[in-house]
């Protein structure tokens, strides 16, 4: 029978995987250039559409070598230089289009101080960037959680993946029906939801695969009838 997860469940689910693997430190932020956090987390967020965050990591690399780096640098850029930057992210020509999207708004909005946006109240900051072309639902709370940090659970494949493999009850399959599973059971606390999403897509991505999970090293076992099924 499937069942919807207590606080208690949850917390137990994260301590455990917390204690396989530490804190995992995201959102992971190589150049440590002060303000500019705040972009390489967003765009970051837009590069990691559809792809592994070592193909964004390039791309990133990339635009910081190139010089493109901050939302000024990016809506100036040629637009064949950003799809040579990002290519390695794939979907290129569509995510040049989206990271112009994305820094057109905060130049000429904001003044280029993403502070300025990531100050607006949660509910108008989600609705902001979901009206900005390519950002998503997944791409949003990645950046309300770790650039605005403000508590916004980040669901994704992995997350979900698990929340299936667990049996939990979901009414509905839309975003928000995976993602009202953990925020109405958990306190409002961007570091703990920050660490918690990404123990549960490191675990996904170790343990919890796609094809073949590793369900005999997995730490959640006795919760996971999935797990059960496949060892049986």
């Amino acid at each position: 029978m499937q069942k919807i997860p207590s606080t208690e469940l949850l917390l137990e689910i994260y301590n455990r995987l917390l204690e396989k693997t530490g804190h995992r430190n995201w959102w992971p932020v190589k150049y440590d250039l002060g303000s500019d956090t705040g972009f390489e987390i967003s765009a970051g967020a837009i590069l990691v559409q559809n792809t592994s965050w070592s193909n964004a990591k390039r791309a990133l690399d990339n635009l910081h070598d190139a010089g493109i780096w901050g939302y000024q640098a990016v809506h100036e850029a040629n637009e064949e230089y950003l799809v040579e930057a990002t290519r390695s992210s794939g979907y290129y020509n569509t995510k040049t289009k989206k990271l112009k999207a994305f820094a057109r708004t905060l130049v000429e909005e904001f003044d280029c101080d993403d502070t300025k946006l990531f100050a607006l109240e949660l509910t108008e900051l989600r609705e902001r960037l979901l009206s900005i072309y390519g950002i998503g639902e997944e791409t949003a709370d990645d950046i309300i959680l770790y650039a605005a940090k403000k508590p916004s659970f980040v669901m994704d494949t992995y997350t979900r993946r698990i929340v299936d493999r667990i049996g939990w009850k979901v009414t509905g399959n839309k975003y928000a029906d995976y993602q009202r599973l953990f925020e109405t059971k958990l306190e409002s606390n961007v570091d703990l939801w920050g660490d918690f999403h990404a123990q549960l897509d490191g675990h996904a991505a170790r343990v919890c695969t796609k094809r073949n999970p590793l369900c005999q090293a997995c730490v959640l076992l006795d919760l996971c009838p999935t797990g059960k099924s496949n060892i049986a």
